[in-house]
C-alpha cells in the first residue's frame, strides 16, 4: 500500500497543493509540505523564537519553555495527532512550526502593547503578523519576498482557528484581505484538518507545559493542584502507581500522561464529528458546519477550570506582572522613540521609516519591534535609554 493510499481521503495530498504564489520547479528530496517545513526552520523568524517568552522571559531560566521549545513541542503532537487520523503529517507539523513566528518579544505582554501604540497607525494581530512573515518580511530568496509557502500552509496559517471573515474589517487583517486578489485563501472556510490539529497541539501544549513550568518557578504546588480537574485525579493515580516517586518525577509522569488523555480525547472526538457529519473529503472540511478537531465538552469543561487556576496563581501572579509590566514600558517608549527619530534605529530599519506617512512609519517601526527577541529588546532598551552606556552604541 502506498503512502498516499493509506491517507484518508478527507486528508491533503502535496502532489494535490494548490501551488505557490509564485511558480517554482518541484523538489527532488521533499514533497510540496516538507519543502515549507524546511523553509520555516531555516527562517530567521523561526531562529528568533529561541529568545522571545511563552510564559517567562526567555533569559529568566534554561527550564522553561520559550517560543521556540513550545513550536517543537507543538509540533510534535500534531504529528502525532495527523497521523492517528491519517492525515499528511508533514502539512501539519509545518503549520505548527509557523503558527507563533509573529509574536513579538515578551509574549503576551509584548502584543498587548504593540495593539496599544498601533492602534492609531493600523492595529497588531499576532496571527497577521506570522503572516507577513511568511508572505513578505523574510527576504531571503531573489525572486520574492517571503517564504513563498504552498497555499495549503498559507491558508493553516491564517485560518487554523477557524474562518476568519469576521475580523477581516479590523484594520490589522488589512494584510490579509489585501493580499494577493487572485489567490483565494477562502478566508469563509475552515482550513485542512491538518491545520486543525496543529491548532489543537496548540492548546494542548500550553496548558501541560504552562503547568510543568508554573510548579517549576516555585508560583504553585503539586498540592495546590489536588483539586483541579483531571490533573488533580492524574496526580493522585501517579502516586498510588509509584509511591516513592519523587514530586520531580511525579509532575513530570503527571504532565505526560495529561498530553496522553488530551491527545486520546481529541482523536475520540474527531472520529466521532467526522461520522457524524458526513465527510468524506477535503472539500467536506473546508464547508463543514463546525470545527472537527475538537476536544469532546467534559473535557472543555475541565480545561476551562485548568486555565481559570492557571489565570489566577500564574500568568497573574505578582512576579509575572512585573516583568509583564517592565516588558510594556520597553516596548512602548522604544515605539515612542522610533516614530519620532527613525534616524536612531539600524540603517535598513531607519531608511524604511524615514517617510511622512505616520502609518507607514509605524507599521515598519512595529515589524522592527516585533521581529525582536527579548533579549535583543532589553539591550536595545538600554543602549537607548541608560546615559551610562551612551558610549557605548
Amino acid at each position: 500500500m502506498s503512502q498516499t493510499d493509506a491517507r484518508a481521503p478527507y486528508a491533503e495530498l502535496a502532489a494535490h497543493s494548490r501551488g505557490r504564489l509564485f511558480p517554482e520547479p518541484p523538489s527532488r528530496t521533499r514533497n510540496a509540505f516538507a519543502r515549507d517545513r524546511d523553509r520555516i526552520i531555516h527562517s530567521t523568524a523561526f531562529r528568533r523564537l529561541k529568545e522571545k517568552t511563552q510564559v517567562f522571559v526567555a533569559h529568566e531560566g534554561d527550564h522553561f519553555r520559550t517560543r521556540l521549545t513550545h513550536s517543537l513541542e507543538v509540533s510534535q503532537i500534531a504529528r502525532s495527532i495527523a497521523h492517528a487520523l491519517r492525515l499528511d503529517e508533514d502539512l501539519a507539523e509545518t503549520v505548527a512550526l509557523a503558527h507563533d513566528l509573529g509574536h513579538p518579544p515578551f509574549g503576551h505582554a509584548g502584543e498587548d502593547e504593540l495593539q496599544l501604540q498601533m492602534e492609531p497607525w493600523g492595529g497588531f494581530d499576532h496571527n497577521v503578523q506570522t503572516f507577513r512573515v511568511v508572505t513578505k518580511l523574510e527576504t531571503r530568496y531573489p525572486d520574492f519576498d517571503g517564504l513563498n509557502l504552498s497555499w495549503e500552509t498559507v491558508e493553516g496559517v491564517v485560518k487554523h482557528n477557524g474562518p476568519v471573515t469576521h475580523k477581516l474589517d479590523e484594520p490589522a487583517w488589512k494584510a490579509i484581505a489585501d493580499f494577493a486578489p487572485g489567490w483565494d485563501l477562502r478566508l469563509n472556510s475552515f482550513a485542512s484538518l491538518e491545520a486543525q490539529a496543529a491548532a489543537i497541539a496548540d492548546d494542548i501544549a500550553y496548558n501541560n507545559h504552562d503547568v510543568d513550568d508554573g510548579v517549576q518557578a516555585g508560583l504553585f504546588t503539586l498540592t495546590d493542584l489536588a483539586d483541579v480537574p483531571m490533573i488533580g485525579p492524574i496526580l493522585r493515580q501517579t502516586r498510588r502507581d509509584w509511591p516513592a516517586l519523587n514530586d520531580r518525577m511525579i509532575r513530570l509522569e503527571a504532565v505526560r500522561r495529561m498530553i496522553g488523555a488530551m491527545v486520546e480525547d481529541v482523536l475520540t472526538e474527531t472520529e466521532r464529528r467526522l461520522a457524524d457529519d458526513g465527510i468524506g473529503s477535503v472539500e467536506d472540511v473546508r464547508t463543514a458546519r463546525r470545527t472537527l478537531v475538537q476536544f469532546s465538552d467534559p473535557m472543555m469543561a475541565e480545561l476551562g477550570v485548568l486555565r481559570k487556576f492557571l489565570y489566577e496563581r500564574m500568568y497573574r501572579h505578582y512576579r509575572v506582572n512585573r516583568t509583564r509590566s517592565q516588558a510594556r514600558r520597553i516596548l512602548a517608549e522604544m515605539f515612542q522613540l522610533f516614530m519620532a527619530e527613525p534616524e536612531v534605529m539600524p540603517t535598513e530599519w531607519g531608511a524604511r521609516a524615514a517617510t511622512t506617512d505616520p502609518h507607514k512609519r509605524a507599521r515598519v517601526v512595529c515589524d522592527y519591534i516585533a521581529g525582536m527577541t527579548d533579549r535583543y529588546a532589553i539591550e536595545e532598551h538600554r543602549k537607548l535609554f541608560n546615559l551610562d552606556l551612551a558610549l557605548d552604541l
